[in-house]
């Protein structure tokens, strides 16, 4: 969708997921600029995927704003992350057999 040159604002559209050549010709239909502060090759970026952006998907600027991409979370920004180990670790010995069905609870004692 493209806008007419005459409409001085922009909304800034969804870039989070795009490849980087997709995220440009996106940013470049609606009059905005890309600029991506993780990459300084960013021209050269093709299949890279965005994973954050500012200003946010929606907001309104001025035509030929920039818009900023990175292409990599920061140091602890989400990713993957480490998981193991695991703590309270899980038991060992593997599977255990089903345990067997209790009595009857108001089983009736009787007296000798």
């Amino acid at each position: 969708m493209r806008i007419s040159r005459k409409t001085p604002e922009v909304r800034v559209p969804r870039l989070v997921g795009l490849m980087a050549v997709d995220a440009r010709e996106t940013a470049r239909a609606q009059g905005l600029l890309l600029n991506a502060p993780d990459r300084p090759d960013f021209h050269l970026a093709v299949v890279d995927y965005v994973v954050r952006q500012y200003p946010q998907p929606g907001s309104e600027v001025p035509r030929e704003s920039r818009v900023y991409v990175w292409f990599d979370f920061g140091p602890g920004e989400g990713g993957g992350g480490v998981h193991e180990p695991r703590i309270p670790k899980p038991p060992r010995g593997g599977l255990q057999r089903e345990l067997d069905e209790p009595g009857d609870p108001y089983m009736a004692l009787s007296s000798p």
